[in-house]
Order: structure tokens, then C-alpha cells, then sequence
């Protein structure tokens, strides 16, 4: 019986320079605001000194930021999100969220993630589902509640599994279309109604790739807000059958010998974790993918 490393992700401890929900803001205290939608973040044009080029400084006013969402603090300075409005990201050409994300430390992923995920929610929760009356943002949670019907809508997280394969001498590693070029990351896919997270990986992995898998090792969770998962992360031993796939979700999967490892997803995701992880556990030594 083997046993995994004790694994460090930076996020499975409370980071201590963002604190989420929601905050008492006092009229004319220094505030952050940062504008997202449509999977972008806008930047500001002239940044104060030693702030973030996506955080925008304003003092804040009861009547003019009633509409803004309040994520929380973040180094003691309260955080809004203002709504982009539609097509106005496109328009503008921001950047992409990916490549804020690719750039950014443990703590401000974090931040960037709750901002992109309360931008998604606060979109396309509107309308109640239930009666189709406009929503009104709550003060005390992150939620829209319906004035009708009272139905409270809370921001969707959606659980998905992400597994690194492994034989004794490789790593199962694959690519998908929208991946940077010459990238391969591990496997992952959404868990569906009625399917524990186990189960889940092992329809998945054999759905992408045709292969059978055992042994499996929780390692820990990360917030993606594409559009709005919890990656649940694993180990998981190869068991049988060769590398299939259909070529459109998945374009390429191979193993790959732990010191000729290909470029790998970033430092932050928690796909390069399992990989670094799993190559400690097995005392490989660093190489350039590593």
C-alpha cells in the first residue's frame, strides 16, 4: 500500500490578505473596484502606485455604488465588482481572464476567481427562475433574492473531478483545443447529477481517454471559474486498456516518462500541483517541464 505525500496547495489554507463575503463600508473610505464580464477583466488606465493594473480607486458613496457587488477586503481595502455591460469587454478589447489569472500569486487568483464568479452569477441571475420577477442583490450574503416569491438565488459553483494518471514509468497527459500551444494538463470533466466524484473519474478518464483506473488518492480542491467549477483533485493508477480519444474534446493524449515530461499548465492551477506533487512523491528530479 503506498501513501501520497503530504501536499502543500497554497490554497487549502485561508489566505491572509483576502477576506470574502460581505463588509461594512463606511461613506467616503478608500475602495478597490474591479469591472468584469464575458470572462474578461478591465484594465485601468492610470493605476495608483503599488495597485494592481486590474483595481480601480474611488471613494465610496452610498447612492453611487448601490448597485456594485461587495466581494469583501482585500489588505484591509474593501473590494466591489462593477458588471461590465454586455459586449462592452469585446468592444474594448480586455484582456482575458486566463491571462490575469496566468500572471497572478496565490492571493490574488483567489480574489480574481470570487470576482469572475460573482460576475457570471450576477448576470445570469436577473430574473428569478421561478416567477421571472427582476432580483435584488442582498446586503448581508453573497445572493439575489426575489421581491415576489422570495426565492434567493446563490452564486452556481459546479463540482467537476481533475485526476493525473500514472503508471509505474509515466504520466497520462492530454491536450484539448483550447489549450495554449504545445500544452498537456490531466484529465477533468464535470460530475453529474447523481454521481459521487469517484465515480465521476472513472467515467470520465475512460469517456476521454478509454482506460481503466484504480487506487485513487484525494489531494485537494481549487476554485476555476470556467464558467464556475471546484476542481476536486486526484491521483489515480492506471489499471487497463490503450489511449483512446475522438479527437474534438480531446486532440491528443499520450503517456509521457517522468523526466520527459511536455510544457505543463501554470505554477497556480491545480493540475501542475498534482503533476509537481506526484513527481516529489516519486523524487524525481526537476527538470525544465517541471
Amino acid at each position: 500500500m503506498w501513501h501520497p505525500i503530504q501536499a502543500d496547495f497554497p490554497q487549502q489554507r485561508p489566505l491572509p490578505d483576502f477576506e470574502r463575503g460581505q463588509q461594512s463600508i463606511q461613506p467616503g473610505e478608500v475602495i478597490g473596484i474591479i469591472t468584469c464580464g464575458s470572462g474578461a477583466i478591465r484594465p485601468v488606465n492610470q493605476p495608483q502606485p503599488g495597485w494592481p493594473l486590474w483595481l480601480e480607486r474611488d471613494y465610496y458613496h452610498a447612492k453611487d455604488h448601490a448597485s456594485l457587488v461587495v466581494i469583501g477586503r482585500w489588505k484591509g481595502l474593501p473590494l466591489l465588482l462593477r458588471q461590465a455591460q454586455r459586449g462592452e469587454a469585446k468592444k474594448a478589447d480586455w484582456p482575458g481572464l486566463r491571462s490575469w489569472l496566468l500572471q497572478s500569486d496565490a492571493n490574488t487568483f483567489d480574489l480574481l476567481t470570487t470576482a469572475a464568479g460573482l460576475a457570471s452569477w450576477n448576470e445570469q441571475h436577473r430574473y428569478c427562475g421561478r416567477c421571472g420577477t427582476k432580483t435584488e442583490s442582498r446586503k448581508d450574503e453573497y445572493a439575489r433574492e426575489c421581491p415576489r416569491c422570495h426565492l434567493r438565488h446563490y452564486p452556481r459553483v459546479s463540482p467537476c473531478i481533475i485526476t493525473l494518471v500514472w503508471r509505474e514509468d509515466a504520466l497520462l497527459l492530454a491536450r484539448g483545443p483550447r489549450f495554449a500551444p504545445g500544452v498537456y494538463s490531466t484529465l477533468a470533466g464535470f460530475i453529474e447529477t447523481g454521481e459521487s466524484a469517484e465515480q465521476a473519474l472513472h467515467r470520465e478518464v475512460m469517456e476521454e481517454v478509454g482506460v481503466q483506473i484504480g487506487n485513487l488518492r484525494y489531494l485537494g480542491s481549487q476554485s476555476w471559474p470556467f464558467p464556475h467549477s471546484l476542481m476536486l483533485g486526484y491521483w489515480a493508477e492506471y489499471q487497463a486498456g490503450d489511449i483512446q480519444f475522438d479527437g474534438v474534446e480531446i486532440e491528443d493524449a499520450r503517456w509521457y516518462p517522468f523526466d520527459q515530461l511536455p510544457e505543463l499548465p501554470p505554477a497556480t492551477s491545480i493540475s501542475r500541483h498534482l503533476i509537481n506533487s506526484f513527481l516529489r512523491w516519486k523524487g524525481v528530479k526537476e527538470h525544465s517541464a517541471f
